[in-house]
Parts: structure tokens; C-alpha cells; sequence
């Protein structure tokens, strides 16, 4: 990992330095905005650099990258947009967070900005179509309204009895929040389950969250979409595991460190696309001209020794759909 990417927090907000220092580079510039940390997205990068070559262009040779991460704090995703503004980067990628390509949006409406997203662009605001995105954004995205769906179908297969269920989400990312709810409460209704929304913003309310999914006995948990939860997956599996609670969540890594269940679109596909979306740009396509792309891989990642000690059994076709079975 280059050593650019580990810039120290000076008021709060990852990397900014005083505008004077900035010079105008002499190659192009990515700048990256990450809600999570480095070391999260550490696995995820090489799929992003992939991307990025097949249209010709090579960290440190032709292209520069400056990173910026949130760590997980959503209220720092302005001043750190704000700050790539000013650094006058050539292209803005915000993957895999929905605040970040929002805080992109509104930090400039002249850079290009290339997102990838879970929910709906044009419900999120930030584009007026897929095919014709227009203004100076576009990107990627995993439509999630189905995969919420889908994550509390899996737990409802597994799950003998379940009668209600829980879903769990961030309430400093409203919008996101508010599409996850709508979209678990349509899921549950025609499944016939009762639904328990809880809210967590700190470790803290994490640890206040599970202890309330027990004396609200849901029978299963499913874990929202955000940046903070994405940095705090041993925690949440912990927890899951410590409370007797199966738990699905978007990544394969909740599942590989006890978490019963991942369930999202592929990581690799989605950051080589942005990667790849990133080099256009840079090569001269405009935003508005190349159209929202779907990732259409689905990955299913399934904890056996989580199941064993839940007392659940995977129907043999589930176990057959994985991706993965951890053993």
C-alpha cells in the first residue's frame, strides 16, 4: 500500500492539508473517498487498480491517487470531499458508500464523480436516469432494494419458527437508513414477519442494540448497509455469536470471521468497474454519457460452525448455491 494512503488526522478530518501547499500536479489525479479505514479496504484495491490499468493508467507512472478515509465517521465525509475539491483532482471515486458519493455531490458540480452505491442512484439523488445519467456523476451500483430482501429470505429459510426479525442501521446516514427500512418492512410483510428496526452509531449502541434484539426475541438480524458497520465486523460478529442472534451481512469477511451469513454483490466486480469508470474519465468520456452499470454477481457466504452452534441446518441447496462454506 502506498505510503500517500496513511495521512494523519489533523481537526478531525483525514488528510487535509492548507490549500497553499497544494501545486498543480503534473500527472492526473484520482482522488479517492473512502468511508471506511485503509485497512478495510486493503483486499479491495487491487480489484480498483485492475480496472484502472485496462484503460492504461498506473498508480505512481501516469496517474496519482490521493486518499482520503473517514474512518468510519460519517459527519468527517464533507470536509474531506471539500478538501479533494481544493486539491483540484481530476476525478472524485467514491465506492461502496452511499454518504461519501453524496458528500462528493455536494462538494462540487464540475468534478467528475464515479460512485458505487447499493441502493437506487435516481432514488438517492444522484442521478436523473441510469442510461443518461447526466451532470457530472455516474458509477455503479448493486440495486440493494432486492438484496435486502433477499438476506431476510435467507434468514427466514434457516430459521425454523421465526416469527419476526431485526434490522439493524445507521442513523447519521438517513438516506440509506430510510431506503434499508422500506425495503425490509415490504420483505417482511410477505414473508408475514414482524420487523424491529434498531439503531447504532457508536460501539456503544452496537452493544445496547443486541442486548434489546433478546428482549425483543427476533429471530434473526439483518445488518443495514453502512460504513461503520463495515469497520466493526468482529465486533458485530461477536456479538451475534455471543447473543445466540444469526446474522447476515453484505461481505464474505463477516462470515469468515463467525458471522452466520454474507450476502452482497461482488467486491471485485464493483471496484473494478469504478476503477475502470475512473480511466474513462481521465481518457476524456464525460459522466454523463456513460450510463449506470449493474453488478450482476452475486456472492453467498456460508459459516457452518456458526450454524452448528446456533443449532440451525442449511437446506442442502442453500449449501449448494455458496460461494464459499466455512467450516
Amino acid at each position: 500500500m502506498h505510503r500517500r494512503q496513511f495521512v494523519t488526522l489533523i481537526g478531525g478530518a483525514a488528510g487535509i492539508w492548507p490549500i497553499a501547499a497544494y501545486a498543480k500536479p503534473s500527472i492526473p489525479t484520482i482522488g479517492l473517498l473512502g468511508s471506511e479505514s485503509p485497512g478495510v479496504w486493503a483486499s479491495r484495491m487491487p480489484a480498483f487498480h485492475e480496472g484502472l490499468s485496462e484503460t492504461g493508467y498506473v498508480d505512481g507512472k501516469n496517474v496519482a491517487i490521493e486518499y482520503r478515509w473517514a474512518e468510519g465517521r460519517n459527519d468527517r465525509l464533507p470536509a474531506l470531499a471539500a478538501d479533494l475539491v481544493q486539491r483540484q483532482v481530476s476525478v472524485i471515486a467514491a465506492p461502496g458508500s452511499t454518504p461519501a458519493a453524496l458528500a462528493a455531490k455536494a462538494a462540487t458540480s464540475t468534478i467528475p464523480i464515479i460512485f458505487w452505491v447499493g441502493g437506487d442512484p435516481v432514488e438517492l439523488g444522484l442521478v436523473t436516469s441510469l442510461n443518461r445519467p447526466e451532470g457530472n456523476l455516474t458509477g455503479l451500483t448493486t440495486l440493494n432494494h432486492g438484496l435486502v430482501a433477499k438476506r431476510i429470505e435467507l434468514l427466514h429459510e434457516v430459521v425454523p419458527g421465526m416469527k419476526s426479525i431485526a434490522v439493524l442501521v445507521n442513523p447519521t446516514s438517513p438516506t440509506l437508513t430510510r431506503t434499508t427500512i422500506d425495503d425490509a418492512q415490504a420483505a417482511a410483510r410477505s414473508l408475514a414477519l414482524g420487523l424491529n428496526v434498531l439503531n447504532a452509531s457508536t460501539e456503544s449502541e452496537l452493544d445496547e442494540a443486541f442486548g434489546k434484539l433478546i428482549r425483543l426475541q427476533a429471530g434473526g438480524l439483518v445488518i443495514g448497509t453502512d460504513a461503520f458497520f463495515s469497520g466493526r465486523l468482529e465486533q458485530l460478529a461477536a456479538l451475534s455469536v455471543r447473543y445466540g442472534v444469526p446474522s447476515v451481512y453484505q461481505f464474505r469477511e463477516f462470515a469468515a470471521i463467525g458471522g452466520l451469513i454474507g450476502y452482497g454483490g461482488s467486491l471485485a466486480e464493483a471496484f473494478r468497474g469504478t476503477g475502470v469508470y475512473s480511466g474513462r474519465i481521465l481518457k476524456g468520456d464525460r459522466p454523463g454519457d456513460l450510463p449506470v452499470q449493474q453488478v450482476t454477481k452475486l456472492e453467498l457466504y456460508i459459516n457452518l460452525k456458526t450454524a452448528k452452534a446456533f443449532g440451525l441446518d442449511f437446506p442442502l441447496p442453500l449449501i449448494g448455491r455458496a460461494n464459499e462454506v466455512i467450516e
